[in-house]
């Protein structure tokens, strides 16, 4: 079972009536941290589980859902611990970001994922990356 973490974080300055918040969600795998690393870099594993298609060139990233393209740049980049990913042409505090770490005391593997989203879509956004990690572990061994 998902542990779910909810920040709220509000743009005052945005136009828009619809506020966007940062939410978490953590999922435990019994990979390693090599393993999830790669399905959250690599344009030929993150088509397996999190979207279409993936182009990148050096630090830019195309993703396509459906026909739907999304740009991104990623920002930082720690090998087996933290990616993040800033997507163009949204406001500049928004990113997608996974941090991978292991448990004391289960010795577990977990990824912590930080996403944004409109205030009325936090539970929609949620159930997505359940669909999401639930095809994740089928190719990376849960």
């Amino acid at each position: 079972m998902p542990h779910y973490v909810v920040r709220l974080q509000f743009n005052l300055s945005q136009t828009d009536p619809m506020a966007r918040v940062q939410f978490q969600v953590e999922f435990m795998f019994k990979s390693s941290p090599a393993t999830l690393y790669l399905f959250v870099t690599q344009p030929t594993c993150m088509v397996r589980w999190f979207c279409d298609r993936v182009d990148n060139i050096g630090d830019h990233y195309i993703f396509d859902w459906e026909g739907d393209h999304e740009e991104a740049t990623l920002s930082d980049d720690i090998e087996e611990e933290l990616v993040k990913y800033k997507w163009h042409g949204r406001d500049e505090a928004e990113f997608l970001q996974f941090r991978i770490y292991k448990t004391d005391i289960t010795n577990e593997t977990i990824l912590e994922i930080t996403d944004y989203c409109d205030d009325d879509e936090v539970k929609g956004q949620k159930d997505l990356w359940e669909v999401y990690i639930k095809k994740f572990k089928t190719f990376c061994g849960g």
